[in-house]
């Protein structure tokens, strides 16, 4: 899985004198033993905030926002002062906090308020944030009716449409995983996470293919299907806009093979056991895919494929 770095952003988010105001809750904790693992600088004196109930006063503070003002950021019960620096300080976040402030973002044009952000859990994968969840209190503002605003942030990833012709039928390339969020296995394109902010796109969706199929692919045949979209939307395809940040980059691979070729992948256990992948690679026709598989990647990239040669982009 991706591992992504960790860099400061916000520095004035967390003042070296602590609060302007003197608080007898704040407590300046002490680095932890993972923090010193990861070259954190020492952790900032939190505020503290009542929770109206017995549990410990949840941790919170503040990020200044372009433009002027600022968004509260608060530590939901179980979430340690660590756990919600760490969040704050990671590529999801800062990318999530980027787009909502971006020029086609909701808080451009004044018509929408962010208000207060509650870090409800955060996952590591090795020394990096792998999956965060929060929610956000996100306001209309003539209206002050609250935007739905839970949020799953696992960040960009890649899938490959890998076309193989042999003996002249299409074939694609598929992956059986077992996928628990659904609890069923998937059949799926080869994909993965990006590695921190600024991954290797191309990079990443050839090592996926390698890892999880087994063949090496050319970085100079791969084809951007999403690169095809319109630049206003970004180029990327989110497949669950209402819960998930993830944005899909989607590539083509076509390419000319041998009958032996296509048996010896049918049925190839692949994966990283290390990582709990259990992969099975499939090789399907070109022609039935659509009605194959429920991998949203897979369908997107059909669309894109075949829109992109209805209009001149492919041949």
């Amino acid at each position: 899985m991706a591992v992504r770095a960790h860099r400061l952003l916000f520095p004035s988010a967390f003042p070296r004198g602590g609060l302007s105001r003197p608080n007898p809750l704040l407590v300046p904790p002490s680095p932890t033993a993972a923090e010193r693992r990861l070259g954190l600088p020492a952790r900032p004196v939190f505020g503290r905030m009542a929770s109206g109930d017995s549990r410990a006063p949840a941790a919170a503070t503040s990020i200044p926002l372009q433009g002027g003002g600022s968004v509260e950021v608060v530590a939901a019960p179980g979430v340690s002062d660590s756990d919600l620096r760490i969040a704050i300080n990671s590529s999801l976040f800062k990318q999530w906090l980027k787009n909502m402030q971006s020029e086609r973002g909701l808080l451009a044009g004044g018509q929408m308020s962010l208000r207060q952000v509650y870090i409800q859990g955060v996952d590591m994968f090795g020394r990096g944030v792998g999956f965060l969840k929060f929610k956000a209190d996100v306001f209309e503002k003539e209206t002050q009716k609250k935007i739905p605003g839970i949020v799953f942030a696992r960040g960009p990833a890649v899938a490959v449409l890998i076309l193989l012709e042999s003996q002249g039928k299409s074939y694609v390339v598929l992956t059986e995983q077992p996928r628990v969020p659904v609890g069923k296995l998937i059949l799926e394109l080869p994909a993965g996470m990006l590695d921190g902010e600024h991954g290797d796109v191309v990079g990443t969706a050839v090592r996926e293919v390698e890892e999880e199929i087994g063949i090496s692919l050319n970085k100079k045949d791969m084809v951007n299907l999403t690169a095809f979209l319109d630049p206003v939307t970004g180029c990327k395809v989110f497949p669950s806009p209402g819960g998930c940040d993830e944005e899909l980059s989607l590539f083509l691979y076509r390419g000319n093979v041998k009958e032996e070729i296509i048996n010896s992948l049918q049925g190839k256990e692949m994966g990283l056991r290390e990582q709990g992948e259990l992969i099975k690679v499939h090789v399907v026709p070109y022609d039935t895919l659509w009605r194959t598989t429920a991998d949203a990647k897979a369908l997107a990239a059909i669309a894109l494929y075949e829109m992109a040669k209805r209009n001149g982009l492919l041949s």
